[in-house]
């Protein structure tokens, strides 16, 4: 209960002080992106429960003759890169939050097809809610392996607590001012998760 309090608090403070940030980061997309400014995609929730996730759009829809999508690094833009960089696109995730989908701390909501792919113990990181950042997030984001984030996912779960989620939100705040951490080195972005390697 506090911390759903906690979610929804912080959640309307940053959502009232962070509008015309929003507002100008959504115009200057549907100027450089066009429309839709948001990118909306189906993820695991609390016990893999399904739920729709909201980030700003950062990528175009160029597709190559057979009609797919172009590799990310084609497709990212320099808005977009700039975006990211500032984490500007997880802003609307604020709106998932005060629906009550995600915390504003907890294992991140990663992508549908990878719930069977989990170990046992990996899969516990949907014994909580997933967030906007997590444990895993300050401690390399990006920048780690699958592997190493499941397990700092895993480590929330057993150890999480208030303090814990002020601690994760206060180096969050410093990850953000130093842009550690965004992609994989020498990816645009990430690499997808592969399931357990034997």
């Amino acid at each position: 209960m506090i911390k759903r309090i906690f979610d929804l608090l912080v959640s309307i403070m940053l959502l009232t002080l962070l509008f015309p940030v929003i507002a100008l980061t959504a115009l200057l997309i549907f100027l450089k992106l066009g429309s839709p400014v948001l990118f909306k995609q189906k993820r695991p929730g609390l016990y893999g429960k399904p739920f729709y996730i909201f980030k700003f759009r950062t990528m175009t829809e160029q597709r190559d003759e057979q009609g797919d999508l172009l590799q990310d690094n084609l497709r990212l833009t320099p808005l977009g890169t700039l975006i990211r960089r500032l984490s500007l696109d997880e802003l609307p995730q604020l709106y998932c939050v005060i629906k009550g989908d995600i915390s504003i701390v907890g294992p991140r909501p990663l992508l549908m097809e990878y719930l069977p792919l989990y170990s046992l113990d990996q899969a516990r990181r949907h014994e909580v809610k997933p967030g906007i950042t997590g444990w895993a997030q300050v401690n390399g984001r990006n920048a780690i392996s699958w592997e190493e984030k499941f397990v700092l996912d895993v480590w929330y779960v057993d150890n999480r607590s208030f303090w814990l989620d002020l601690k994760i939100i206060w180096l969050t705040v410093l990850k953000v001012i130093k842009s550690e951490g965004i992609n994989q080195q020498g990816q645009a972005t990430v690499d997808k998760f592969r399931g357990v390697q034997s």
